[in-house]
């Protein structure tokens, strides 16, 4: 089987993928192995344009989250998520923000103090383009912290390891991605995580202490989602068949230690209740696109 991932390697959605392929393989859940391609280009657009030519194609999945729903948007791609075949979404992940090591920043107060003082002068970036999660966390935090959305100066990059280097040459001043995909670079203590964007703590060394913005009296709770897509125009006996074995990758314990080690959130969502996710998600960014005078 081929698995497409929409990013480069070692972004989230190559993350997840990989994850989900190491528990199927491992476990003879498919009864043979997969081929991994990263097809990167346009926040994930030109993985999905590829996808809906594999019409058919009952041997191809793909990952793909929040941040594919934006691209479509920004790209003008003329198909949703929903035309493809939808089969299950796998997690959610909460947002970090992030700061080179040798940053002024040492806390969330002071980037957000400084972000406020001037919004011209603050560059942020994030591994997705205009309606993508690190694109929206960003801007809601602006509008939460009472900045123009407008004004803010956001840099795109294709991936986790884009935005990596974009930090550790300070092309940007902060970083907004899932806090998975910067383990590596946290851990070397190249980059300093200020604060992460979900209800609860991340737990773990790499992450340390940092608060979750509640905490730190912003109010504001952002959640990223990533999922499983198959081309559209199979059989639904095949559907089904895919649906299964992502369920029975779900309920294994090397799975639910994935998403212990990357911290994701184990939330797992088919048929009908995943198509109807999907509508939701798609006015979630297309809402957020018109306030921003994106559309």
């Amino acid at each position: 089987m081929t698995m497409l991932i929409p990013n480069s390697p070692g972004g989230g959605y190559d993350q997840t993928g990989r994850a989900a392929i190491a528990v199927m393989e491992d476990d003879d859940i498919t009864g043979g192995s997969f081929e991994v391609t990263n097809v990167i280009g346009a926040g994930g657009s030109v993985a999905m344009t590829r996808l809906m030519n594999a019409e058919g194609d009952e041997r191809t999945m793909m990952t793909a989250g929040l941040g594919v729903v934006g691209s479509l948007y920004s790209f003008g791609a003329p198909y949703k998520l929903n035309d493809a075949t939808p089969l299950a979404q796998v997690i959610e992940d909460q947002e970090g923000v992030l700061v080179p090591a040798d940053s002024p920043f040492e806390t969330i107060d002071d980037l957000v103090a400084a972000w406020k003082d001037d919004p011209s002068a603050i560059v942020v970036g994030g591994g997705s383009s205009p309606g993508g999660p690190d694109h929206l966390f960003p801007m809601q935090l602006a509008s939460a912290v009472g900045i123009d959305a407008r004004e803010v100066r956001y840099v795109p990059y294709d991936g986790g390891g884009p935005l990596t280097s974009a930090l550790l040459g300070s092309k940007i001043d902060a970083g907004f991605s899932g806090v998975g995909e910067f383990e590596g670079a946290l851990d070397a203590g190249e980059l300093r995580l200020l604060a992460v964007s979900g209800e609860e703590r991340l737990t773990g060394d790499v992450v340390g202490d940092a608060p979750t913005l509640v905490e730190s009296d912003i109010d504001l709770v952002f959640t990223n989602w990533r999922g499983v897509f198959a081309p559209p125009g199979i059989s639904d006996e095949r559907r089904d068949e895919l649906i299964a074995m992502l369920e029975e990758m779900h309920d294994t314990p090397e799975w639910r230690q994935a998403l212990e080690d990357y911290g994701w959130i184990d939330e797992f969502k088919t048929g009908d209740d995943f198509v109807t996710f999907l509508q939701e998600q798609d006015e979630r960014v297309a809402t957020t696109l018109e306030e921003l005078d994106l559309l």
